[in-house]
């Protein structure tokens, strides 16, 4: 199966109520597209506990949220070195990727630099 697999982005979007991003969430869902994402992307957008960030809090309930381990970050590692960037949470996103997945994210340029430089096959998605 497919996913779409989410940058902060799309979380600070739906964080926002922004409809056309929960639109087209739903959209994926409902054609069968697996929602991921990785832990440190979660950490980028959670910022309350008090239940105030509701929206985000209903899209994580449906996200396959990867744990970020020492392997993957000696690989986010190894991609940033190779990429000649520095950004380990996209990086991170690129890592939980499979060929032919989807990326949706609000830095595209950086993700597609990331995914080549990885070798891997993904489509990249503008939020």
């Amino acid at each position: 199966m497919s996913a779409l697999v989410l940058d902060a982005g799309a979380f600070i979007a739906v964080n926002r109520n922004d409809r056309a991003m929960i639109a087209r969430l739903r959209i994926a869902q409902l054609h069968g597209l697996e929602l991921r994402t990785s832990a440190i992307v979660v950490a980028k957008v959670w910022r309350n506990s008090r239940g105030k960030q509701a929206g985000l809090a209903k899209l994580l309930r449906a996200v396959d949220v990867r744990s970020i381990d020492e392997q993957m970050g000696r690989d986010a590692g190894v991609l940033l070195a190779k990429a000649r960037t520095d950004d380990p949470i996209n990086a991170t996103v690129v890592l939980v990727s499979r060929a032919g997945d989807r990326i949706l994210t609000s830095d595209p340029d950086d993700i597609d630099h990331l995914a080549s430089s990885s070798g891997k096959r993904v489509a990249i998605v503008p939020c």
